[in-house]
């Protein structure tokens, strides 16, 4: 497994596992993947990754958004994460969050943070694992397909950027 900046190029790919995502009903409130032009224009330039097999098939993807227009924020950014379903439970996830880290503090960010659902245990395990801590619980923040769902609140704070 190699990561890889991602690409318009691996866009057909990332947009399946984003749909793949989306249909499990745990990986997000959105209800259909955007096209990439959308996608493109609300996610930071940088920090955009890809893992791919020795086939060069796109097994899954990672990025950030901003979350804020504020400069004080300008060092804070929203992770998304999303893993094939034929390559979880490889170290995929781990893998990519590993490199997504790596890219966003050498791109000056100093705070990661993730809201997932309560019910995705997978998500929330592998967060943990890579350092982020829960920091809390959001009820009720949105309704899903008609139904009210709470999120688990995680960050982490890098030990490199900001610290002084």
């Amino acid at each position: 497994m190699t990561i890889e900046p991602l690409s318009e190029a691996h866009w057909p790919a990332v947009k399946f596992i984003y749909e793949a995502g989306i249909a499990t009903g745990n990986a997000t409130f959105e209800t259909q993947a955007p096209e990439w032009e959308a996608w493109d224009r609300v996610h930071l330039a940088h920090s955009r990754l890809v893992a791919v097999d020795e086939a060069g098939a796109v097994r899954g993807w990672a990025a950030l958004s901003p979350v804020s227009s504020r400069c004080v924020y300008g060092g804070v950014a929203e992770i998304s994460i999303y893993i094939g379903a034929e390559a979880r439970g490889q170290g995929v996830g781990r893998q990519l969050l590993q490199a997504l880290i790596a890219d966003s503090e050498a791109h000056g960010i100093w705070t990661l943070q993730a809201g997932t659902f309560e019910e995705n245990a997978a998500s929330i395990g592998l967060h943990t694992r890579a350092g982020f801590r829960v920091i809390g619980h959001r009820e009720r923040i949105g309704q899903h397909h008609g139904v009210w769902r709470n999120t688990v609140q995680m960050e982490r704070r890098s030990p490199l950027v900001g610290v002084a």
